[in-house]
């Protein structure tokens, strides 16, 4: 309607300006030239009024389109006060201006929401350009996760976490694939998916980044203790008739021996078979009934207990075998009314394994030590540590030293560590061993921010 009116407006002009025109050749034609003087005049003002017209359109459209290519939709252009030739055009532009704005408007809604939703999952979100590696956006849980509060290209994630960039790059769309990601010296394992788009002429690549770490380990274990179940199960079952067959055929045999001619030995090698089976059918049976002890921890006894408290019970304890051994204890507690939520029996359970192993580690060290401390992270959890200055366990080793059997010990069970794993998962929390940077090792107990 508006750019009719205006169409209007200029086909008029026109015409009045042809009719002057034709008037002024008919006035000369008729010799007239008095009454031509009194035309220039008008033929002169309607080529100024046409020439103004279309000079202050032109620089209507100007800022119209300035306003349009710099994306500047608060500009509002004032009718009121135009002059009348150019009141419609700009009732026109104002009207697409708001047609503009109200789509920008919709548009950084829709991009506010989204990034809000994006922010609030627990999945971390890294999109960043192909060709070059430039991240476009990151979100809080990513940042969370890899404690990174800024990353510009996704290159730099090489120096940082090669395996992880490496895992990151080579990632097709489409794929997912388990990979190991490290955090304050702390590997854990994240599910990476990857997809793709085009915009712009750019090939951007979108990674989802999951931690199943503990869901890994939560599986794992109990994949464990179904095992143990059913291996504990049919030793027991199996070995204690032989076990007791054993003590039977022993007894009778000691019954036996005066009336037995023993001139060869032969009644010494049955003595000495029966024993043997005997022996090892009680040691079967004892280490059976010593993995038991994985299964048997299936509920706690939540309260609140002090750090302070943990700390002076486990040296009290301990006190004898580190003054005999000559070890240095230290205890680093800086808040000594640290409270947080566990089973103290269990958690002191835990931290005599990991004190007993710290000084199997340092019995070959000049001046050994063993530190234990505790504090609250950043995201409010309460950490207990316990290092020593032993040479460290090695770095293929550090994967498998929670697998239930498997122990670095020449005469271990295996047992120690997976037990401490079990009550900490038990307790919603997490135990995860350091190299520490000059020597030695850290165990670290990572308890959920205190109710």
């Amino acid at each position: 309607m508006i750019f009719k009116s205006t169409k209007t407006r200029i086909i008029l002009r026109i015409v009045l300006m042809l009719a002057t025109l034709c008037l002024c050749s008919w006035v000369i034609v008729r010799g007239w030239q008095v009454y031509l003087l009194l035309l220039l005049p008008l033929v002169l003002y309607q080529c100024t009024e046409m020439f103004r017209f279309f000079y202050k359109t032109r620089k209507e459209l100007e800022h119209f389109v300035e306003s349009v290519r710099y994306r500047d939709f608060s500009r509002h252009f004032d009718v009121t006060h135009a002059p009348e030739d150019v009141q419609l055009l700009r009732e026109g532009f104002n009207s697409v201006i708001d047609t503009f704005k109200s789509i920008s408007h919709e548009k950084e809604t829709q991009y506010q929401y989204l990034q809000k939703i994006l922010e609030l999952v627990d999945t971390g979100i890294l999109s960043y350009n192909e060709s070059h590696g430039e991240v476009v956006w990151m979100n809080e849980s990513l940042k969370k996760m890899l404690q990174l509060p800024y990353l510009k290209s996704v290159h730099s994630l090489e120096k940082r976490d090669e395996a992880l960039y490496q895992s990151i790059i080579e990632l097709q769309p489409g794929v997912s694939k388990i990979s190991v990601a490290k955090k304050d010296n702390n590997a854990f394992k994240v599910l990476l998916s990857a997809t793709a788009f085009q915009t712009g002429g750019s090939t951007f690549k979108l990674i989802a980044f999951q931690n199943v770490n503990e869901a890994l380990e939560e599986t794992e274990s109990q994949a464990w203790q179904k095992l143990l179940s059913v291996l504990t199960h049919e030793i027991m079952n199996s070995v204690a008739p032989i076990s007791s067959l054993a003590e039977t055929l022993n007894s009778r045999l000691l019954e036996a021996v005066p009336q037995l001619d023993n001139g060869t030995g032969a009644v010494d090698d049955l003595k000495l078979g029966i024993a043997t089976i005997r022996r090892r059918s009680e040691g079967l049976l004892k280490f059976a009934e010593t993995y038991r002890n994985l299964n048997k921890i299936t509920t706690l006894h939540l309260q609140r207990v002090y750090a302070l408290d943990i700390f002076e019970n486990i040296l009290q304890l301990m006190h004898p075998t580190l003054e005999q051994k000559n070890i240095e204890v230290d205890t680093i507690l800086k808040d000594p009314d640290l409270v947080f939520n566990a089973d103290p029996s269990l958690i002191e359970q835990v931290l005599i394994n990991l004190v007993v192993n710290a000084i199997e580690a340092v019995r070959e060290s000049d001046e050994p030590v063993i530190s234990m401390s505790a504090f609250v992270n950043s995201e409010k959890q309460t950490v207990i540590k316990v290092s020593d200055n032993g040479p460290g366990i090695p770095p293929d080793l550090m994967e498998r030293i929670f697998i239930p059997f498997f122990s670095t010990k020449k005469n271990g069970s295996g047992i120690g560590l997976s037990l401490c794993k079990q009550i900490m998962m038990l307790h919603k929390g997490r135990i995860q061993v350091q190299l520490n940077p000059d020597e030695g090792t850290s165990f670290v107990l990572t308890f959920p921010p205190a109710a």
